[in-house]
């Protein structure tokens, strides 16, 4: 473990191509425009296990919404600002599968030039299995170069043994850690989002959803705040006893006993307890969302942000649903299908997540 600047604490290298460590007090990367960098091989992470995907998929009503068709090849560019990379942050400790504790760790984009700048947390998916925080590189350094603190934080997931109240309280804890660390890093603590995609877009609606319950906030820095002002949901499944709705009836070995996301969703021997299901949470103090979701997601239906997003507004609160059509699950590359995830990283698609958070400021 090593220290950089002012008391950073940093474990492992900072890493990125022409990024400068905090300790050279240099900027980094010059501005001219490149491709966004791709997620790199996450080190010592297992690869994505298979995952089922729908034969047919039941349509879903739009009518709320905002249909988007992305231009495939209008992909974002990178390399306009500068940036800094302090990457292996760790940001709190919790107990091992095995007896003791083991550390989480985040990894953070930041323009290099000095200043206050808005937080944003990202929470990467892995259908509850993995949670490797290099992924996403692309999108990150985007928004991070848009004027945007981004860490993406690593949360337990069900090969850990955890169930979805850790995971929220990982999330929370970095937002906690961050805080208490805002003068180290430039960030205007005010102002903190939460941005997720598939698991992560769950954690991220669980997070945004249980501002001020202090039965999701656990571990260090007790003395912050883990409260966020707005919520990017992409793809993330909100009622979660139903993930498999919408889908052929094959599809309800997602959900069945033993999968993935039922020993996520499970609480005190009960599996899929009303506390897990999002809409349960959905409340006149909701935080902004922002929804999106593919029309042919043959992974978790169309139909779990509609419901998400239908809940905030008769709540009262506010909620901006985009539907990309024909869209599928993000970024696909696991499964052998690089191209799924172009429309998610287009300037069409981009440029709606940057206007919000900037909304936010």
């Amino acid at each position: 473990m090593k220290r950089y600047g002012k008391g950073l604490i940093v474990a492992g290298a900072l890493l990125g191509t022409g990024v400068a460590s905090c300790a050279d007090g240099k900027d980094s990367a010059s501005a001219t425009e490149i491709a966004c960098p791709p997620t790199p091989p996450p080190p010592g992470m297992p690869s994505m296990p298979p995952i089922p995907m729908a034969t047919s998929i039941k349509p879903s009503d739009t009518s709320s919404s905002t249909m988007i068709k992305p231009d495939p090849a209008d992909q974002i560019k990178c390399g306009r600002t500068e940036i800094r990379n302090f990457d292996n942050v760790i940001f709190t400790e919790v107990p091992a599968p095995g007896g003791g504790n083991r550390p989480l760790a985040l990894d953070m984009i930041k323009p290099a030039k000095s200043g206050r700048y808005p937080l944003v947390i990202y929470i990467t998916g892995g259908g509850f299995v993995i949670a490797p925080k290099e992924n996403g590189l692309n999108l990150r350094r985007f928004v991070a170069e848009q004027g945007f603190v981004v860490a993406s934080v690593q949360y337990r997931t069900a090969m850990d043994g955890a169930n979805y109240r850790d995971g929220i309280a990982d999330v929370k804890a970095a937002i906690r850690y961050l805080r208490a660390h805002a003068d180290d890093y430039g960030i205007d603590p005010a102002h903190v989002s939460v941005w997720g995609e598939s698991a992560g877009g769950y954690l991220a609606a669980m997070v945004g959803l249980t501002n001020g319950q202090k039965d999701f906030d656990q571990g260090s820095n007790a003395d912050q705040s883990s409260a966020v002002e707005a919520v990017i949901d992409k793809f993330g499944t909100s009622d979660t006893s139903g993930v498999a709705e919408d889908f052929n009836p094959e599809m309800a070995m997602f959900a069945a006993p033993g999968s993935p996301i039922a020993r996520y969703m499970t609480e005190g021997g009960q599996t899929f307890p009303p506390a897990s299901n999002a809409l349960t949470h959905v409340g006149a103090d909701s935080p902004r969302f922002l929804i999106f979701h593919g029309s042919q997601d043959r992974i978790v239906s169309p139909s779990q942000t509609l419901k998400l997003h239908e809940a905030l507004r008769a709540a009262g609160r506010q909620s901006t649903r985009y539907v990309l059509d024909g869209a599928g699950h993000g970024d696909l590359a696991f499964a052998g299908d690089p191209a799924a995830g172009l429309p998610w990283s287009t300037n069409e698609a981009m440029d709606i997540i940057v206007r919000f958070l900037r909304e936010s400021k």
